[in-house]
């Protein structure tokens, strides 16, 4: 049986989508990790195959990456339109997120448009990530619009991205 959220679980979700987004951002990594389960998942589905890092070893792995990437800096992850809702076994929540990249002085670039598809769960009395998958804004999310197939679309691995396989490749 599913139970309608509260209010302080809605905020308690927003406030996880917010932090995941801050650390990664700010090249924290330990904060990064503390959004999530124990085990939880990482699911990036946007690329031919998709990618995945389940747990806190590979959670870290993956924001270490990014933390020691030089373009990563000046990098701000902007989410919006949060929708959260039941499930059987805690809350599931949709999200809008677009990537945006400092560029010297400008004109700043927007670098990504996706969106997140999260699963909640309670950890030791806090609502934390137990997956999310995150999804570029095209394919069946598209599929009531003339013109579109609904099909996933799915892109290449950029070459700078292959260090994030985890574990990694030898």
């Amino acid at each position: 049986m599913t139970v309608s959220p509260t209010t302080a679980d809605h905020i308690a979700v927003q406030q996880v989508i917010a932090r995941y987004a801050w650390a990664l951002d700010t090249g924290d990594v330990e904060g990064f990790v503390g959004c999530f389960c124990p085990d939880g998942e990482l699911v990036w589905d946007a690329f031919e195959q998709p990618e995945s890092w389940q747990g806190h070893d590979a959670l870290r792995h993956f924001a270490r990456f990014f933390a020691a990437l030089p373009s990563s800096a000046g990098r701000q992850h902007h989410v919006s339109n949060i929708v959260i809702t039941p499930t059987a076994d805690g809350l599931a929540a949709r999200s809008y997120c677009m990537v945006a990249l400092r560029q010297g002085d400008g004109p700043h670039a927007l670098h990504v448009m996706g969106w997140y598809e999260d699963k909640f769960r309670q950890h030791l009395g806090q609502w934390l990530l137990a997956r999310r998958t995150i999804r570029d804004w095209s394919g069946p999310i598209l599929a009531g619009f003339a013109g579109q197939t609904g099909e996933r679309v799915a892109r290449p691995m950029p070459p700078p991205l292959a260090g994030l396989r985890y574990p990694p490749e030898s």
